[in-house]
């Protein structure tokens, strides 16, 4: 998995993975145009969409309904070191649940790769790359 970032001015940035494009930007107050998320707020959706998928997967498997699913993430900014802590997945589909249809929905979502990794953090390298000029002849 791969995704390209580049820096298109203020505080934009155009995001590219395979074929798709997404702006990622910050609020008016912050120096930006407010025309993209931030990136906190596509780390949330990130995991909002990812416990959907599998969400809806168990349903399906299940033969229950699943369109009308939705997921909503929410998350606190801590500080000391900055991040996001204390993430909340609200769950809500459109029918009723028998107990073992609850619990197996749960588990569903617990194996979620966003919601895994987040459990269990990765490693993070860093490399930087300079551009050097090429020299007149």
């Amino acid at each position: 998995m791969e995704v390209h970032v580049e820096h298109l001015g203020a505080v934009q940035f155009e995001i590219k993975a395979r074929q798709h494009t997404i702006a990622c930007d910050q609020p008016e107050a912050l120096g930006g145009f407010d025309e993209g998320m931030t990136p906190p707020e596509l780390l949330l959706s990130a995991l909002a969409s990812c416990a959907a998928y599998y969400a809806v997967a168990y349903l399906k498997k299940k033969g229950l309904a699943a369109p009308g699913t939705r997921v909503s993430v929410s998350a606190d900014k801590v500080q000391n070191p900055a991040r996001m802590d204390n993430f909340k997945i609200a769950l809500s589909v459109p029918i009723d649940l028998s107990e073992e249809n609850r619990a197996g929905l749960e588990q569903a979502v617990h194996h979620c790769l966003i919601h895994n990794t987040l459990l269990h953090p990765p490693t993070i390298g860093l490399t930087i790359q300079e551009s050097v000029p090429e020299l007149s002849a």
